[in-house]
């Protein structure tokens, strides 16, 4: 009869650890996840459980971080047996997606709004209102030199070629040139009223309030100019005024072609 017993507290106890280990899930890799998120977006064989929410969506674009501990409570009480052989500590459900992290990634559901390229630029053109909108990105992708106003970029040149989508950073443009190397323009000096005006070759390109060199057609010699329009240069009393403090507030500069 002992024997029978002990056989029988056997069986029990065998079916009663079959039973509180739950049913074997996997992390499934990608889902998508809708404006709940429940244990059938995340494992694969979740069954009857399936249903069950375990947090709240995130909108496209975003992001939604999981404890994995509290996942794996959840899923426990619902039958589920997940191991977490990786040690994943933090779930990041992206719009439509799953990410699991083995580090803390808190900082991964903070995203801010900044400027991006609603179009693909090429190098050397020049950045339009138009080119600009902003857009909610993660806190990591943002550019710590990202510029707080739209102003700050439009009207200035790309460096390289810039892609659509991308966070706009200040680094990614400069001063657009209004002259070109060889362009032929216009250097007056002005001077108590006077204005002398002649053309020459400019030997160099030139942002708004640059020096630059440019050859007197007639005369041949090579004189220094300070860019202040496309294709117009000043010499003589006003260019050293630039030089010196800037150009007047206000002035508005305008890309060469």
């Amino acid at each position: 009869m002992i024997k029978i017993a002990l056989a029988l507290a056997t069986i029990c106890l065998a079916l009663a650890t079959a039973a509180a280990a739950g049913t074997p899930v996997t992390l499934r890799p990608d889902p998508a996840s809708g404006p709940t998120i429940t244990l059938g977006d995340l494992f694969d064989g979740a069954g009857p459980a399936a249903r069950v929410v375990v947090g709240a969506g995130a909108p496209a674009g975003l992001n939604a971080v999981l404890d994995a501990g509290q996942v794996q409570q959840i899923a426990h009480i619902n039958g589920l047996d997940w191991t977490n052989p990786a040690g994943i500590r933090r779930i990041i459900v992206h719009g439509g997606a799953v990410v699991a992290e083995a580090a803390p990634a808190a900082s991964a559901a903070k995203t801010v709004e900044v400027l991006t390229y609603a179009r693909s630029l090429a190098a050397g053109e020049v950045v339009q209102p138009a080119d600009l909108t902003y857009a909610k990105l993660p806190a990591f992708q943002a550019p710590q030199d990202a510029p707080r106003d739209a102003a700050d970029i439009i009207g200035k040149a790309a460096r390289r070629p810039l892609r659509s989508g991308t966070a706009v950073a200040s680094l990614d443009v400069t001063a657009a040139q209004v002259i070109k190397r060889d362009d032929m323009i216009d250097v007056a000096f002005h001077a108590e009223g006077m204005t002398l005006t002649l053309q020459g070759k400019a030997l160099a390109g030139a942002a708004m309030g640059e020096t630059l060199n440019v050859m007197n057609l007639t005369s041949k010699k090579v004189i220094q100019a300070v860019a202040v329009g496309p294709d117009r240069a000043v010499v003589g009393p006003e260019a050293e005024q630039i030089k010196s403090t800037g150009l007047p507030a206000g002035v508005q500069i305008a890309a060469n072609r």
